[in-house]
């Protein structure tokens, strides 16, 4: 969204970005960027909830945040292009779920009992 609106100046943006090939790559992120949000959103609430749920959907989220790093940066490298500018944010929404995905497949239910305290 940030560069719909144009809020990063084009020297900064990836090469090729008007291409309309990149373009569609581009868009073609936004029903997963909408669903990781969404089911974000869902966990939060139906933690807050004390609703015991909320287990799957922060799974969900965070699979797919991972997902939508990995396929940017996969694509990058697959073209031979490097910018840290574009890989450090793609790097961390790649790399910040592991551990919560870990913690999360081997905790049985324990956060779920001790919010309901």
């Amino acid at each position: 969204m940030i560069t719909c609106f144009k809020k990063i100046p084009e020297e900064l943006l990836f090469p090729n970005y008007k291409n309309p090939m990149l373009l569609i790559w581009k868009w073609s992120f936004f029903p997963l960027d909408v669903l990781l949000s969404v089911t974000g959103l869902a966990t939060l609430t139906l933690l807050q909830n004390k609703n015991h749920n909320w287990k799957f959907f922060a799974i969900v989220s965070l699979s797919l945040t991972h997902c939508s790093g990995l396929m940017a940066i996969a694509f990058w490298s697959i073209q031979g292009w490097f910018d840290l500018y574009w890989w450090l944010p793609n790097l961390y929404l790649m790399l910040y779920p592991l551990p919560f995905l870990l913690f999360l497949g081997t905790e049985r239910d324990s956060l779920a009992t001790q919010s309901s305290i």
